[in-house]
């Protein structure tokens, strides 16, 4: 599967009996073509499986003007928002114990993907669904959001103990690795100190001026 890390959305996925050079090339080349992804726009990362990075992959992604960006050998959190949805789908209550097929197992995965984009709505963008992220309209739902809440507590401030309640805050950017644990890994690199620390700071300050767009 592919993910836009900034909305949650599942833009692409694929269920096959193999794992496959060829087969992940196609498989990320109609991704981007369905998502409109022009040159020069776009960080691909992903583990170090053999298919993600094999030579026709490799190939397509320098012809497509796609960057790459692979998790550190061994270091299965270096790539956290594949991991984590994996996670969710196997923990998944409907997950059957053996699939029947593989129809059987695409069947599930469809059901899955659309509860996942359209239906669900995630904690961690403001509780939209990924969906409504992804292709914009979540600002105006913010703002339904935010008349509803203030004509609520026109009605009965009480309620909310006299404090006006806000609608959660939409993503701004999304990290690959938390910010938090960028200025440890740097003192780590850097052999600690107060030096490191402070150019440890200021690389993430000017990361966070133009955060990478990365799906």
């Amino acid at each position: 599967m592919v993910i836009d890390i900034h909305s949650r959305s599942v833009v692409g996925w694929t269920v096959a009996a193999t794992e496959t050079g060829e087969l992940a090339e196609a498989f990320i080349d109609e991704c981007l073509a369905g998502q409109g992804i022009g040159r020069d726009q776009l960080t691909l990362h992903a583990d170090r499986a053999t298919s993600m990075t094999s030579k026709p992959v490799a190939q397509l992604l320098v012809d497509l003007g796609v960057a790459r960006s692979h998790s550190r050998p061994h270091t299965s959190n270096d790539n956290p928002c594949s991991e984590a949805n994996c996670k969710t789908l196997k923990y998944c209550p409907a997950f059957p114990r053996r699939f029947g097929s593989i129809q059987h197992a695409r069947d599930f995965a469809a059901a899955f993907f659309e509860h996942h984009n359209h239906v669900h709505r995630h904690s961690g963008i403001g509780l939209h669904t990924a969906a409504s992220v992804h292709y914009g309209t979540a600002t105006e739902v913010r703002a339904r959001r935010t008349e509803t809440l203030d004509a609520a507590y026109a009605v009965n401030p009480a309620r909310f103990r006299h404090r006006p309640p806000t609608a959660p805050k939409l993503p701004s950017c999304a990290w690959i690795t938390a910010l938090s644990q960028l200025i440890p890994f740097a003192r780590r690199s850097h052999g600690g100190g107060a030096c490191a620390r402070g150019s440890a700071r200021r690389r993430c300050a000017r990361a966070l001026e133009s955060p990478p767009r990365s799906r």
